[in-house]
């Protein structure tokens, strides 16, 4: 969580430093850190539930909830994906951006779950 806050505050450093209006993008960046904290909380309850079940099952079920996450991005994606001009630019990097992040956090969290059972 702590790594959330900070990532969160370096880009909100990053849109200020390179004078990058958010004013216009349809998600806010609280917004979509909100959005992904809460899929992230979501990946992690189920395979945190699928580990107390059995651990031989938390990879395929890693990549089954993962799945399930991109179908839910792609629709929050589809209004950003509908507009083009120089700033949505802008904002498609910025939510691929923030997918890419969750998703490195999600699967550092899984490799660990993965690797407590060769202990």
């Amino acid at each position: 969580m702590l790594a959330i806050l900070i990532a969160y505050g370096v880009h909100e450093g990053l849109f200020f430093v390179s004078k990058i209006n958010t004013q216009n993008f349809i998600y806010s960046l609280p917004e979509l850190y909100a959005c992904f904290t809460l899929f992230t909380l979501l990946v992690v309850f189920v395979l945190l539930f699928v580990k107390r079940k059995s651990l031989d099952n938390v990879g395929m079920s890693f990549l089954l909830v993962t799945s399930v996450k991109m179908v839910f991005c792609y629709l929050l994606l589809r209004p950003i994906l509908k507009v083009a001009t120089l700033q949505n630019s802008a904002e498609k990097i910025n939510f691929f951006a923030l997918f890419i992040l969750f998703l490195l956090i999600e699967t550092l969290f899984t490799i660990r779950l993965v690797n407590e059972k060769q202990k």
